[in-house]
């Protein structure tokens, strides 16, 4: 699973937090440490606005019921004046934070990041994230 600014994907193993051998009788529990940038992700205002971050405009501060419900898949053709991304970040690195402003800015949109998208079909499905 992809991560933001890291060569070797998502993540690190931290420990065995609970083992078969040391006492747990169901399985093996392996403790990970992941960045809230870590394969498809949700961007909100406190991401790159440090006015939101400190009123609590967080991932963890969103409500559920956002995202969750009805999506429209549509496929455009490529000539058309639509860009979607299926990548880490709705901008190039290098033009990362100008993009995330235009899109954030007037509070309408959430920004939902790394999305693969690439063999689903068009058509309204039931999205559910969670953060």
């Amino acid at each position: 699973m992809p991560e933001w600014e890291s060569s070797e994907g998502s993540g690190e193993f931290l420990q065995l937090a609970w083992s078969m051998r040391n006492g747990s009788d169901i399985a093996n529990f392996s403790e990970l440490r992941l960045t809230a940038h870590s394969g498809t992700h949700v961007d909100v205002l406190g991401h790159v606005f440090e006015h939101y971050y400190d009123a609590c405009f967080n991932v963890d501060t969103l409500e559920l019921a956002v995202l969750n419900g009805p999506a429209l898949l549509v496929d455009v053709p490529r000539d058309k004046n639509i860009t979607g991304v299926d990548y880490l970040s709705v901008g190039a690195f290098d033009e990362c934070i100008p993009a995330h402003l235009v899109f954030l800015e007037k509070r309408e949109v959430i920004l939902v990041e790394a999305l693969n998208l690439e063999h689903v079909s068009p058509r309204i499905y039931i999205l559910h994230c969670c953060h």
